[in-house]
């Protein structure tokens, strides 16, 4: 499930390089230019890698900050909408769900991108705070999740094993109609065959604070596992 840091192939890793390019030009570290712009470390290190184009806001930091010309900001209008539907370190899971033979979620936070609604997954994306304000962008999110879901449609679909922490089905994302429609459409699916629906009461300990997802592929013995807090994108 590797991402694409070729500045040669993907508008974002060489975004990425020319800032990093620029921060070094500038005599700055890492840390120097996230307090210069106002932003975590966390952000800068991200665009240097093409993990995650700058926003609108941190882009004009960013230029602001290195003194760059209006050409940088281009690039990351670019560069954000070069993503598609998925961010690079997230799209080889997305295609190995399309061969998998059984999928297992762990989910302390949210329901699983498996079972959300499209207004749901809304709510969700919209409220990344490293998304920025692009709604063409949000809504190829949006669709890129609803779009993950047709796994289940195969002749064959994979057994799909869920185990969702109770405090998710009462945490109130987008509104009291969207979590209702939302709830509703997760007691639906858990009908159907080889979906295993599983809520861990509240109370009970969970060894596991972030979501985990594994995927049983077509090869004998060939497993894929993911262990990343995927407010976003699981």
């Amino acid at each position: 499930m590797g991402r694409n840091h070729d500045p040669e192939t993907s508008a974002a890793a060489f975004l990425g390089a020319e800032l990093c390019r620029a921060r070094l030009a500038a005599g700055m570290s890492q840390d120097q230019l996230a307090r210069a712009a106002g932003f975590d470390r966390t952000v800068i290190t991200k665009a240097e890698t093409g993990e995650r184009p700058p926003t609108e806001e941190v882009t004009a930091a960013l230029v602001e900050a290195l003194d760059l010309d209006e050409v940088m900001g281009r690039l990351a209008v670019l560069a954000r909408k070069s993503r598609g539907m998925y961010p690079d370190w997230f799209a080889g899971w997305v295609e190995a769900e399309k061969v998998a033979r059984a999928l297992w979620f762990w989910a302390p936070l949210l329901v699983p991108g498996m079972f959300q609604t499209e207004a749901y997954a809304r709510a969700i994306l919209a409220a990344d705070p490293e998304r920025g304000e692009d709604p063409e962008e949000l809504e190829a999110l949006v669709q890129g999740r609803l779009e993950r879901q047709q796994v289940l449609l195969r002749p064959r679909s994979p057994v799909l094993t869920v185990i969702v922490d109770e405090a998710v089905l009462h945490r109130g994302i987008g509104g009291p109609k969207v979590m209702h429609d939302q709830l509703v459409h997760l007691a639906e699916a858990s009908e159907r065959p080889r979906i295993y629906v599983h809520v861990v009461p509240s109370g009970v300990f969970k060894p596991f604070r972030s979501q985990q997802l594994s995927i049983a592929l077509p090869s004998k013995n060939q497993a894929l596992q993911l262990h990343r807090l995927l407010v976003s994108s699981g």
